[in-house]
């Protein structure tokens, strides 16, 4: 039986934590634009899933499964695309501790993942209602990770929505 779906409250050292796994990703080669840390520990004040979300942006696509040995290196499974088209994953952890999302630069989930942590860090509000959601999703779906991602898609397509209608006032 798989584990509960457990949120912790938001831990400052989750910031550490990115930082420390960028720099290592960063000595493995040059492969990759930018490291950024996502999800819901990267938004300060909210609970989540003690997982470190990592967004990375390779040069190329074919990047992703060249660098799955260096990656192997720092303790990490290569997933494939994980069920999402063009990226590539990993996973680090028993339990996870860390995942590894890479796609090539200009993919549109990078900017869906950087609109939404941007949007809820500048929107201290609807980060509270993520949160709530996300307790909610918790206690319904007890050990579901599937589900309770999937109940989570029209709060993440709204909050994208609105990221979006915000930048293009810019």
């Amino acid at each position: 039986m798989k584990a509960p779906i457990v949120l912790l409250p938001h831990d400052p050292q989750w910031t550490d934590l990115f930082e420390a796994e960028r720099r290592a990703i960063e000595r493995l080669g040059g492969w990759f634009q930018s490291i950024h840390h996502i999800g819901s520990t990267a938004i300060p004040g909210i609970a989540a899933k003690p997982i470190i979300d990592i967004l990375v942006i390779l040069e190329r696509s074919e990047d992703g499964v060249a660098c799955a040995d260096a990656m192997q290196t720092l303790g990490y499974e290569y997933r494939g695309e994980g069920g999402i088209p063009g990226r590539h994953y990993f996973r680090k952890g028993n339990p996870h501790t860390h995942h590894v999302h890479m796609w090539a630069a200009g993919h549109p989930e990078i900017g869906r993942h950087l609109r939404f942590r941007d949007y809820l860090r500048a929107h201290p509000e609807e980060a509270r209602a993520y949160e709530a959601l996300k307790r909610e999703l918790a206690a319904r779906f007890g050990s579901s990770t599937y589900l309770y991602s999937q109940a989570k898609d029209e709060f993440t397509a709204r909050i994208d929505r609105l990221a979006r209608n915000e930048n293009s006032e810019d």
